[in-house]
């Protein structure tokens, strides 16, 4: 049973909670006693709970979370006024099922990749296969939700831990095209570098302009009001555990490559687990920065100089060079495959899993299809064309802007757009595609600002169309409200831009824009 001052904490936690997220002054009439403690953990909020974004009053927005936010710190108010013993979250036999029921979920969403792979491969098939998984998990999941509900929530609630996973470990697939920037670029002149460079910062500027005043247009239009969107779960942060288990496999795995170079039968997959293990280290360490530093020092450039660093030792200690370890962390061979060859051998599944967040999110996307489609259609077939011709107007080699035509889609829908032209350099798209998503994280929030963007529709879609997933991770982390809008268009803007260059003559037009 709860003690009278136990009580007095909860009463004030409840009170202080709620104050502190509608910035309102406390009632003066509180007993002095309760006073102090509410200080005391006003003090203690601001520092454990982000501040929340305030709107105007004419702003029509719920806040998604705002009855779970305030029921958890009632939970937590009560556990911590409470005389009895705090219950153990997991039991060892549920951590092992719950890594068994991960490592299922996710073998099954990896193997639907590459069988899918195999088979567009042995029919000739050019379109994205993962797109084509995509939306048959999409159709499935859509027509079980129709007939049989209970289906529909027990199949996503099975691919609930692979889904996390790919979330949690998602910026760290992008890692391998910047770690072998160095091999990609060595044959692009200078010139053609500052040309490139020219047209992702100002293609970003301009596809966020374009998609933020679309929805904004398309908004005033229609006048829908927002509602409340379906809460999206966020992955755990990293471990102590993890940190120091990764930082042991680099550790042995890195002495072992040194003296025994063909230990697992190659060079290359000798190197595979100190690489890894860097490139892990990099993200977790990068990942756990203060937010004023990852503001410029984003975890993706933390990882990649972490990856870089441990081949350049390695390759100063072996006396071999940088330039054929980087050539070993990326092989582009299944057969005997790299570091960098693992992490991007889930891209595909990162397709795949649009298929959950979007099902997830279906009734925002029927609400709201007017804002999104438009905005999509309209922002993706701007970046094709005008990096098109904007790469035409400064000079710059055709083949050359054809590899940087997707700078504005993810990934692993953009290696396969440009797979469909010939001569593209799709090490050198990977590159320029995690670039502009870096950019978009490091200024996407104050251009938005700058830009008087004030509607969390316009602020999602406008950084997912112009900055994939680096940028919609960085908004959300601020800006909530918006993860929903910018999920849905990062998802669709890679979708819609793989269907269209899909199309011949669609190609076709690009490559005469080109020259």
């Amino acid at each position: 049973m709860a003690t009278p001052l136990a009580s007095s904490q909860y009463l004030s936690l409840f009170l202080t909670t709620n104050h502190y997220r509608s910035k309102q002054p406390f009632p003066p009439s509180l007993p002095n006693g309760v006073q102090n403690i509410r200080n005391h953990y006003r003090h203690n909020l601001q520092k454990s709970f982000a501040p929340i974004r305030v709107f105007k009053p004419d702003t029509r927005f719920l806040p998604m979370d705002s009855q779970e936010s305030c029921t958890t710190r009632i939970i937590s108010a009560k556990s911590i006024g409470s005389d009895g013993p705090v219950a153990s979250s997991s039991t060892p036999s549920q951590s092992v099922f719950g890594i068994l029921h991960l490592l299922v979920s996710l073998g099954i969403i990896l193997a639907t990749d590459k069988l899918l792979k195999k088979a567009f491969v042995a029919a000739a098939i050019k379109f994205p296969s993962a797109l084509f998984g995509m939306f048959c998990i999409f159709s499935v999941l859509i027509i079980l939700d129709s007939t049989i509900p209970a289906a529909a929530t027990s199949l996503m609630n099975f691919f609930q831990p692979a889904l996390l996973f790919i979330q949690r470990w998602l910026p760290l697939f992008y890692v391998p095209s910047l770690v072998v920037l160095p091999l990609s670029v060595k044959d692009i002149p200078a010139a053609s570098g500052a040309k490139i460079c020219f047209i992702i910062a100002g293609g970003w500027f301009a596809s966020l302009c374009v998609a933020g005043f679309t929805a904004i247009a398309v908004r005033k239009i229609v006048k829908t009001e927002m509602t409340g969107a379906e809460p999206m779960e966020k992955p755990s942060p990293f471990s102590s555990i993890e940190i120091w288990s990764w930082s042991g496999i680099f550790l042995l795995s890195f002495i072992a490559a040194l003296f025994y170079p063909t230990s697992l039968g190659t060079t290359a997959r000798t190197c595979l687990p100190f690489l890894l293990s860097s490139t892990v280290l990099g993200y977790m360490v990068g990942s756990g920065l203060p937010s004023s530093v990852k503001n410029v020092f984003h975890p993706i450039i933390c990882c990649t100089l972490s990856a870089e660093l441990a081949a350049l030792a390695f390759g100063y200690l072996s006396k071999s060079g940088l330039d054929p370890v980087l050539g070993y962390y990326l092989t582009k061979a299944s057969s005997n495959p790299g570091a960098g060859d693992v992490l991007m051998g889930f891209l595909g599944s990162v397709i795949l899993s649009f298929a959950f967040s979007m099902f997830k999110q279906r009734r925002l996307v029927k609400r709201h299809a007017a804002e999104i489609f438009t905005s999509v259609i309209v922002s993706t077939i701007f970046s094709l064309y005008s990096t098109a011709l904007v790469g035409r107007l400064v000079g710059l080699e055709p083949t050359l802007t054809v590899s940087i035509l997707p700078r504005c889609i993810t990934v692993a829908l953009a290696l396969s757009i440009v797979s469909l032209f010939e001569g593209a350099n799709s090490s050198l798209t990977a590159a320029v595609v995690v670039v502009t998503g870096l950019i978009g994280a490091n200024f996407v929030q104050t251009t938005l600002d700058k830009l008087k963007f004030q509607d969390p529709i316009a602020r999602g879609i406008a950084t997912a169309s112009s900055a994939h997933g680096l940028g919609t991770a960085a908004l959300s982390a601020k800006e909530p409200e918006a993860l929903p809008f910018c999920a849905i268009a990062y998802a669709l803007t890679g979708i819609f831009g793989s269907l269209i260059c899909s199309v011949p003559a669609v190609r076709q037009s690009l490559i005469a824009i080109v020259g």
